[in-house]
């Protein structure tokens, strides 16, 4: 039986092409989300984050985003504002999500993903 696989891509991001094409050289065909395009849902974040097994702060992406602009990165703020503002802002989330029945992870670095394959 062939296992389901979704990634949440953002084509620009090498390390989630690379992501993908790892994916693809297991002989898998994955679901491909451009989150970047299609946004996030609040709920749809919730539930990676349960499945993943990690808090807002753990999926919040600084490196060239607004991130610390709109003080995200500071040690008081709610998982629930960053959860908020990654609704706004997709690319504050960090990149790429890959998800199966095994379970989720962000794949960085992209061998990551194999845990869950």
């Amino acid at each position: 039986m062939a296992i389901e696989v979704t990634i949440y891509h953002r084509p620009t991001c090498s390390t989630s092409r690379k992501a993908l094409e790892l994916i693809r050289a297991q002989g898998i065909e994955p679901t491909v989300i451009d989150y970047g395009r299609v946004g996030w849902t609040k709920p749809q974040l919730q539930g990676l984050l349960k499945t993943m097994g990690v808090s807002a702060r753990d999926i919040l992406r600084t490196r060239g985003t607004p991130a610390e602009d709109l003080g995200l990165t500071a040690t008081d703020v709610s998982d629930d504002a960053i959860l908020e503002a990654m609704v706004r802002e997709p690319v504050l989330v960090e990149r790429p999500i890959v998800v199966t029945s095994k379970g989720a992870v962000i794949a960085r670095p992209v061998e990551r993903l194999l845990e869950v394959l």
